[in-house]
Order: C-alpha cells, then sequence, then structure tokens
C-alpha cells in the first residue's frame, strides 16, 4: 500500500486571507489611510491657494493653470519612477521616503519667491505623493484578509477625499489670518508629524520580506505575524508568499518596466492601464468642471458651487460603500457595476439640472460611483501583480490614471472652446468611463498571472 500523502501547508498568504482581521492590521489600514488624507491636503493646497498664489505673482489663468497641473504630472512620474522602487527597497523605506520629500516641497512651497519657484516645489510634492499613493496602496492590500480587501482599500481610498474636503474648510480660516503660504506651512507640518509617527509605527510588508527569503528578516516577520495572531515561520529560505522565488539577496533587483509586459502578464497590464487611464479621466473631469458646466446648464453661480460640494460629499461615501458591498460580492463585478453605474448617472446629471434637488442627489450619487470606480481599481490591480512586481504594476498603473487625470481638464476645454455643449461633455465622458468597465470584464480571472517558470513553495510554520 503506498503511503497517503499529506496535503502542502497552506501558503503564508493563504493564512492570512483565511483568517479574521486583527487589531493590528486594521491599524497598518488605519496608516495608510491618514497617509491618504494628508496627500489629499497636499494636493489641493494649490487649489484652494490659486486666488491668492495669483494675486501675488500677478499671473494669468494659464499661468495658474500650469501651477495647478505641476503636481498631477509630479505624482505621474512619482507613480511610475518611484513606486517601483518598493519591490527592491522595501514598501516601508519608499514609503517614508516619500512622505519625506512630499513634506520638503511643502515647505518649499511656502517659501517659494517666485511662481517658477513653486512650479518646481509643486513637482516635488507630486512626485512624494505618486509614490506614497502606489505604495501604500499596496500595502493597504497586502495586510488585509480576502473578506476585508475591499473594505480596507474603500476606507484608504476615502481618506483621499477626507483630507481634500478638511483641507478646503481648514484653508478659508488659515489664508484670513496667515496668507496662501499659511496652507502650505500647515501641510508640511502635518506631513512631516506624520513621518515621525510612521518611523515608529509603519511595518514593512510581510509578503515582501518572505519573498526576499533573507535570513536576517526572519524575526522581524515573526513579530509581525505574532501582532496579526499567526503562527510565526521557522524558516523563509524555503518559503514565499507568491509566486517567484525568494532571492535571499540584501537588496533584490529592480524590476524592469518589461516584467509588466512579458511572461503572461502584458495583457493584464495593458487592461488595467486603460481601465485606470479611463475611470481617472473621468472622475477628474467631474471633480475639474462641474461648479462650471452645472453653472453654463442654467444653475446659478451657488447652486452649480453646491454640485461640487455633493459630489466630494458622496466621494467620500462611495469608496466605503464600494468596500461594505464587496464583502459579500466578487470584487470585479462590483467594480464592473459602479463603473456602469457611474456613466449613466454622469449622463443624468447635466440632465437633471431643471431640479435643484434631483441634481444634488445625482452629483452626490455621482461622486460616490466614481470614488468606487477608483477604491475598485486599487484593490483589483495588486492581485494582478505577483509580490516581486507588485509596487511596480500598481505604481504604472497609477502613473498612466495620473495621465488620463492631467489630460481630462485640458481636453474639456479645448471642447468647450470649440463650442460643446454640457449634455455632450458629459455623455462623452460617461462614453469613456465605460470603456473602463469593458476593460475590467476583460481581465483574467484568478488573481495574478505566473511567470514562466516560477514555482510555488509552501510555507513552513511551527505547529
Amino acid at each position: 500500500m503506498s503511503t497517503p500523502v499529506a496535503p502542502p501547508a497552506p501558503t503564508l498568504r493563504a493564512r492570512i486571507d483565511a483568517a479574521p482581521m486583527s487589531r493590528f492590521q486594521w491599524g497598518v489600514i488605519a496608516l495608510c489611510t491618514l497617509l491618504n488624507t494628508l496627500d489629499g491636503f497636499d494636493v489641493m493646497a494649490m487649489a484652494f491657494t490659486a486666488a491668492g498664489v495669483g494675486s501675488t505673482f500677478a499671473l494669468s489663468g494659464t499661468q495658474i493653470g500650469l501651477l495647478l497641473s505641476a503636481g498631477l504630472v509630479g505624482m505621474a512620474a512619482g507613480s511610475m519612477l518611484i513606486a517601483p522602487l518598493a519591490d527592491s527597497l522595501g514598501r516601508r523605506t519608499v514609503v517614508l521616503a516619500c512622505v519625506a520629500l512630499s513634506g520638503i516641497g511643502m515647505v518649499g512651497s511656502a517659501l517659494a519667491p517666485t511662481a517658477l519657484t513653486l512650479g518646481g516645489t509643486r513637482v516635488l510634492t507630486g512626485l512624494g505623493v505618486g509614490g506614497i499613493l502606489a505604495c501604500t496602496n499596496v500595502i493597504a492590500s497586502e495586510f488585509a484578509n480576502a473578506r476585508s480587501r475591499g473594505l480596507s482599500i474603500g476606507i484608504y481610498t476615502a481618506g483621499y477625499g477626507v483630507g481634500a474636503m478638511v483641507g478646503g474648510l481648514a484653508a478659508v480660516a488659515l489664508q484670513d489670518s496667515f496668507g496662501w503660504r499659511g496652507v502650505f506651512w500647515t501641510g508640511a507640518t502635518l506631513t512631516l508629524g506624520a513621518l515621525v509617527v510612521l518611523v515608529r509605527l509603519l511595518p514593512e510588508s510581510v509578503d515582501l520580506m518572505v519573498h526576499r527569503g533573507r535570513d536576517r528578516d526572519l524575526a522581524r516577520v515573526n513579530a509581525t505575524l505574532v501582532r496579526m495572531r499567526q503562527e510565526p515561520l521557522t524558516s523563509l529560505s524555503a518559503a514565499t508568499t507568491d509566486t517567484g522565488t525568494a532571492t535571499g539577496a540584501d537588496t533584490a533587483p529592480r524590476v524592469r518596466l518589461s516584467a509588466l509586459l512579458t511572461g503572461g502578464q502584458h495583457r493584464s497590464t495593458l487592461l488595467v492601464w486603460l481601465a485606470f487611464f479611463c475611470t481617472m479621466f473621468g472622475f477628474y473631469f467631474v471633480n475639474s468642471w462641474t461648479p462650471t458646466l452645472l453653472a453654463d446648464a442654467g444653475l446659478s453661480s451657488d447652486q452649480a458651487a453646491g454640485g461640487g460640494i455633493a459630489l466630494a460629499i458622496g466621494g467620500a461615501l462611495g469608496s466605503i460603500l464600494y468596500g461594505v458591498v464587496t464583502a459579500r460580492a466578487d470584487q470585479r463585478l462590483v467594480l464592473i457595476g459602479f463603473t456602469l453605474l457611474a456613466a449613466v448617472a454622469m449622463a443624468t446629471l447635466v440632465l437633471s439640472t431643471a431640479v435643484l434637488v434631483v441634481a444634488l442627489f445625482v452629483g452626490v450619487l455621482v461622486g460616490a460611483l466614481v470614488n468606487g470606480c477608483v477604491a475598485g481599481l486599487y484593490t483589483v490591480t495588486p492581485a494582478l501583480y505577483g509580490t516581486r512586481t507588485r509596487g511596480t504594476g500598481m505604481g504604472w498603473a497609477i502613473g498612466i490614471g495620473r495621465i488620463g487625470a492631467i489630460l481630462a481638464p485640458l481636453v474639456t476645454g479645448r471642447l468647450v472652446d470649440a463650442d460643446w455643449g454640457a449634455t455632450q461633455l458629459y455623455v462623452g465622458a460617461a462614453l469613456v468611463l465605460s470603456v473602463s468597465a469593458i476593460a475590467v470584464a476583460l481581465l483574467p480571472r484568478g488573481g495574478s498571472a505566473r511567470p514562466a517558470g516560477a514555482t510555488r513553495r509552501a510555507v513552513t510554520v511551527r505547529a
């Protein structure tokens, strides 16, 4: 008789996915959310102070527009160029460096003697924020279990909108007392203060440390696992949590962009890039142009501003709503549903202006659904990549999305100059957003594509 073979032990990733969330894991999600809240404040600081900055430096509308775009350009570059370093240097290391970079950029903005200098410091801040967004999203995803991942990313995503709203309210009081530079000084103080907290509390990714396989990381991994209420490991050398093999090197080789476009990953990568581009195009279209276009559609200035506030209120709720729904439903199907409903709501918004209450309700709905789409992409994308390429994959996806964000206000402005009406613009943006739903529907099922020749190793645990 043959001896029965015991089934392989579950991988560490499988154990984390199946186990209940610990207080420590929710604490990591809270740290990531805090950073996203500060990023919302930092990025929107220029929008809050545009009038004061324009008056100080005697800027034209075009020059103010360039300053507003500078931060987005920096974010795109940070997501594409800095975030991939997290796959070799470590998630924690890159987050701390990017928070410091963002804080330095805010200090530079507060001290800027010229508009050109201010533009440069806004790019610097954007570089830091771009790296933070990509890395913290991955950290939040890796520390969450399968059931709570959508909710965790939803809470994390909501932080950005909360930071933008709170920053907007604070900016009014700060500028009255300290001028526009006071807004940047406040952002710098909060960001650098958060850096001190993160140095003490932010852990390194367990997935990454186990994948790297450095023996000296074993104690760090086990200390984190104990706080997660997980059994400690006895060895890292023969264990990985994901596809690929442990390198055991002090610093893993830097992942190149080509790794996202070869070995069966190219389809997932191109589709998720398309989804991010179209979603962020729609997101920044509605957030940048809604008050102006609602006014053009017949609302008063105050009513149109109310439409912008409705978007912000919906945005703060929508990403959490996505997370709650995905706790009981397939994340990708929910994302497709949110995207299609967002497209319908966008096309409906400008048609509802005849009744203000209806317009405001639809505005809240649009804000909630579009922000839910962003949360959905943040949730779905990390699962498409293995540990070795996750930071690079997420960074490039967010960077491509930022290109859509940069183009949305510019393209809309050109179309407005070409006499496009509000209805045409909203329907056009809704069609662009619908392309994102198609791209998500075509993504391969079952998580990340396994690189050719990769093996999965069992995790050794203490009985």
